[in-house]
C-alpha cells in the first residue's frame, strides 16, 4: 500500500500527469503562445506545441517504446528538447537528461547505467561533434545498416535521433523521426496515455558526481508537475507570463522550474539561445516582453555589465517608465 506524506499547506497537489497538464493547458489556451525559440525562429502556440508534442509521441510507440523504457536526450536548450520532455512523458517513457557538456566517458556512463533505450542527441554543441564522439564511444555506427542497433558499450540502445533534417549511420534525423509518427493511429497514443498514473516514473536526473559517479535520481510526474506548479505559483504566474529560461533544459532549473511551472500556470517559455549568451537574454526579454527571468548570480551581472544593457528596454510595455513600474521577476538558484 503506497501512503503519501507531506506538509501543511492550503494548495492541494496536482494530481495529474505532465502529458495531462499539456492537455489541459492547450485546450483552455489553445491560441496563446506556449513556447518561443529565439535562436531556432520558432514559435508554437499550445495547440500547435501540442500537435508537435503528438506527433513526437507517436514516432517514439512506432520506435517501439514502452511503458517505463529510458529515452536520453543530449542535446543544448532548443525547442526539441521541450517536445522531448513532453512526448516521452505522454507514452510513459521515463526521459533522461544528459549534460550536453559530456565527454565520452560520461556518455558511456549515462547511456548504461540508466539504460537508455532511444537517444535523441544533436549533433553538436559549441565545438564538440555529439556525432563524432559516438562514433568514438560505438565504432559499429559506421558500418552498421540494420534499422535496430546492436552495440557492445551501450547494450540496451536501440534507436539515435539526431537533432535536425541530416542523418547519420546508425541514426535517423529528427525530421524522419517525426514523420514516422504518421503512421501510427491517435487512437494508439491516446491508449497509452490512458494507463499511466501520476506516480509513474518520468524523469531521471544526474547528481554531479564531484565525490563519486554520479547518481541517477528517479522523479515522478507528480514529483516534478508539483514542484513547477508551487514554484509558478510563488512567483504568481498567470497565462499573460513569458518566462526567459537561458538556464539549461537538462537541469531541474530548465525542466522543472521553467517548462513545468509555465504549462501548470498556462504561460510561455521564452528560449533566448542554446546557452546563457547575455546580449542574447536581454534581446529576448525585450523582444518578447518577458515577465520573469531565470538565472544564477553570474548571469545577472553579465547582463547588468554588458556594454549594450542601457540600450535594451526591459520595463513591462505600455506603462510608464517610472520608478513604480514592475520590473520582470527574478528567479536564481545557487
Amino acid at each position: 500500500m503506497l501512503s503519501y506524506v507531506h506538509g501543511s499547506g492550503v494548495t492541494p497537489l496536482l494530481g495529474q500527469t505532465i502529458g495531462e497538464s499539456l492537455n489541459r493547458a492547450a485546450a483552455q489556451f489553445s491560441d496563446r503562445d506556449a513556447l518561443i525559440s529565439c535562436h531556432q525562429n520558432l514559435r508554437y502556440t499550445y495547440r500547435e506545441l501540442l500537435q508537435q508534442v503528438n506527433r513526437a509521441a507517436r514516432a517514439l510507440l512506432h520506435l517501439g517504446v514502452a511503458r517505463g523504457d529510458r529515452v536520453g536526450i543530449w542535446s543544448p536548450n532548443t525547442a526539441e528538447w521541450v517536445i522531448t520532455q513532453y512526448a516521452t512523458a505522454k507514452v510513459g517513457a521515463i526521459l533522461v537528461n544528459i549534460n550536453p557538456a559530456h565527454r565520452v566517458r560520461e556518455l558511456e556512463y549515462a547511456l548504461k547505467q540508466s539504460g537508455i533505450k532511444i537517444l535523441i542527441a544533436a549533433r553538436g554543441f559549441r565545438k564538440t561533434d555529439y556525432v563524432e564522439m559516438l562514433t568514438t564511444l560505438i565504432p559499429e555506427l559506421s558500418t552498421i545498416r540494420r534499422s535496430t542497433l546492436v552495440t557492445e558499450r551501450a547494450p540496451l540502445l536501440e534507436h539515435i535521433v539526431y537533432l535536425g533534417a541530416e542523418s547519420n549511420p546508425g541514426g535517423i534525423a529528427w525530421t524522419e523521426f517525426i514523420e514516422r509518427g504518421d503512421a501510427v493511429d491517435e487512437s494508439d497514443l491516446e491508449a497509452r496515455e490512458r494507463v499511466l498514473q501520476f506516480d509513474d516514473p518520468v524523469n531521471i536526473q544526474y547528481t554531479s558526481g564531484t565525490t563519486g559517479s554520479p547518481k541517477g535520481a528517479t522523479l515522478s510526474h507528480h514529483n516534478i508537475v508539483n514542484n513547477g506548479f508551487f514554484v509558478g505559483a510563488m512567483l504568481k504566474y498567470t497565462a499573460a507570463d513569458r518566462i526567459c529560461v537561458p538556464v539549461p533544459f537538462y537541469h531541474c532549473f530548465g525542466c522543472v522550474m521553467g517548462n513545468l511551472a509555465a504549462v501548470t500556470h498556462d504561460a510561455a517559455v521564452v528560449v533566448p539561445a542554446e546557452s546563457f549568451e547575455a546580449e542574447a537574454t536581454l534581446r529576448a526579454i525585450e523582444t518578447h516582453h518577458c515577465t520573469s527571468i531565470y538565472g544564477v548570480p553570474t548571469m545577472f551581472i553579465a547582463q547588468l555589465d554588458h556594454p549594450s544593457f542601457s540600450q535594451f528596454r526591459l520595463d513591462i510595455p505600455g506603462r510608464s517608465r517610472s520608478s513604480c513600474t514592475p520590473t520582470p521577476r527574478l528567479a536564481t538558484c545557487r
